[in-house]
């Protein structure tokens, strides 16, 4: 018998379990994995950025929860020895309307508590040689990490203080009792006193195994990224992103000088046919079953239709993918796109047709289930999971 047991072995289930055990040393733990190793989903397909907060609703669990967590996660890197590099971030005008656009985010910033300049064309030139606008908003804060090397340090310090980790271990049903959360799987049936999940694109499925209405649905959006030759690794000193356009859902292509000296492009956003569908060829009939009989997702791609086009066909030909990009930076060319590996997001859409921007929690009487962990969610891990486990002394302790 578990005194609690984590399901999700990404980072935000191992920021969990680190702080948990940290908080009740002397109760026994585990976290659940379905995967041969960890890390293997959002957590170790994205862009390594290190988030600062711009563009975040003041007030909202994002921007507080990434404030802390840029800070807290760079603590972590120092405590543990892992590389990080704090690059800053560029926000690129390439017109007057996203000059104005950009107003709006250095007001934004400001109420997130954010340090931030504001540069000409000339002083961004400057900077970035290689990068052409009118205009940049700077913030210093943000940042470029391995993610994936963060939750296995994470894990290891979980390991230390006394937790258990089960990998290719899938999670089959679950069934919340008086006393008791049984958790089965294909092998064993394992009972606990608590549960968290952390099961970001299969996050509605576990709610619903404890017979509960999410009242959401997981909507999978896959990120398409290149990887530019090594030739390009210098070509920019910064985190070089567009001005959003608020008529797209996501922020855009943008530029990444990763911490192993490559830069990368992307991500796009396309609606993936599987739930962890990294590949174009990845298809699920049920999965397309599920999200083609669904109101509130059908309702989102209806109200989406044209910036969903528009990403289908960068998707589709790499020659319109580049030239979101050659808007800041027109030095590059299509023969400059080399394969990289997409990510998969988790969107959690409502039933009646919103993308839920916020982080969701579902909860139970012995539950804690995060069922929505949009970007930046892994720079934010650590609050998130400080979060997680005051949720979890209030049914231990309430």
């Amino acid at each position: 018998m578990y005194d609690f047991i984590i399901i999700g072995g990404g980072i935000l289930g191992m920021s969990t379990a680190m702080q948990l055990i940290k908080t009740y040393p002397e109760r026994k733990m585990l976290v659940v994995e379905k995967e041969a190793e960890l890390a293997q989903h959002q957590s170790g397909h994205n862009s390594g950025v290190i988030h600062a907060g711009v563009y975040y609703t003041p007030g909202s669990l994002k921007a507080r929860f990434c404030l802390e967590g840029n800070r807290s996660i760079k603590a972590f890197c120092d405590e543990h020895d892992i590389a990080y590099e704090a690059c800053g971030k560029l926000l690129v005008a390439t017109n007057e309307v996203e000059v104005q656009r950009m107003q709006g985010l250095w007001e934004r910033a400001e109420a997130n508590g954010l340090e931030r300049s504001w540069l000409s064309a000339e002083e961004l030139k400057d900077r970035e040689p290689n990068i052409n606008g009118v205009g940049a908003l700077f913030v210093p804060s943000s940042g470029i990490v391995d993610y994936a090397e963060i939750t296995r340090a994470m894990a290891q310090e979980f390991e230390r203080l006394g937790g258990q980790i089960r990998v290719s271990t899938q999670v089959t049903g679950l069934d919340e009792r008086l006393n008791e959360v049984v958790v089965k799987t294909r092998e064993d049936e394992i009972p606990t006193h608590y549960l968290v999940s952390c099961a970001g694109l299969m996050a509605d499925r576990v709610v619903r195994m404890l017979g509960k209405d999410p009242g959401f649905t997981i909507c999978p959006f896959r990120g398409e990224y290149y990887r530019l030759p090594p030739e390009h690794n210098d070509i920019v000193n910064h985190l070089i992103y567009p001005i959003p356009d608020p008529s797209m859902p996501f922020l855009g292509v943008h530029l990444t000088p990763m911490i192993d000296g490559t830069v990368t492009v992307g991500p796009n956003a396309v609606l993936a046919l599987k739930r962890e569908g990294y590949r174009k060829s990845d298809v699920s009939l049920p999965d397309m079953a599920a999200m083609f009989a669904n109101w509130g997702i059908l309702k989102v791609l209806k109200a989406n239709l044209r910036p969903g086009m528009i990403e289908l066909k960068n998707s589709l030909f790499k020659r319109s993918y580049v030239e979101e990009v050659r808007k800041y930076c027109p030095s590059l060319t299509a023969a400059d796109l080399m394969p990289y590996p997409a990510g998969v997001r988790a969107q959690a859409v409502s039933r009646d047709g919103k993308l839920i921007e916020d982080f969701l929690f579902v909860n139970s009487r012995r539950t804690v289930n995060v069922c929505n962990a949009p970007s930046p969610a892994a720079t934010s891990a650590i609050p998130i999971g400080a979060h997680i486990v005051s949720k979890v002394r209030e049914q231990v302790e309430g």
